[in-house]
């Protein structure tokens, strides 16, 4: 049976765009967390770049990509700069990112709402339920947050 140039391009589009998906997939988003308080985050991958920011403990950070010993990242307000390796850990984190968001005791707005937070609380994720998230803070409270509340809003 001869194919047609017609059926040729439409066989070569599927299967180029199948390799394309394929490299997406393999490139999931890599986020971590500041390992300490007053971390340094710079304009550049070395020691002797500016210093353009500070984070703290347990800040969420997506890395971008890595040079050497550092890491590009950005944050939940899509500021970027480098960071040396060390000082990140792959232990998950989460920020609030809305000026206040309610944490409830269940995964439903129906659900009391045990606290108010405010925008940059980090929070330690848990568990995830649909689009709800259970979130801990500093081993004090837990409850469960909308993911849209939330940065990054899947990282389990």
């Amino acid at each position: 049976m001869k194919t047609s140039p017609f059926q040729k391009f439409i066989l070569t589009s599927v299967i180029a765009l199948f390799v394309l998906s394929l490299s997406f997939t393999a490139h999931a988003a890599e986020y971590v967390s500041v390992k300490k308080d007053a971390v340094n985050i710079r304009s550049g991958p070395s020691t002797k770049s500016k210093v353009i920011w500070q984070v703290f403990e347990s800040f969420p950070l997506q890395v971008i990509k890595r040079e050497g010993k550092w890491a590009n990242v950005v944050d939940f307000e899509g500021d970027k700069g480098w960071i040396y390796e060390t000082l990140i850990t792959s232990k998950k984190s989460v920020i609030v990112n809305v000026e206040t968001a309610n944490m409830r005791s269940g995964s439903s707005t129906g659900d009391t709402i045990i606290a108010t937070v405010k925008k940059g609380v980090v929070f330690e994720p848990l568990a995830m339920k649909g689009d709800w998230m259970q979130v801990r803070y500093k081993n004090e409270i837990t409850g469960w947050m909308h993911n849209s509340l939330l940065w990054p809003a899947n990282p389990l």
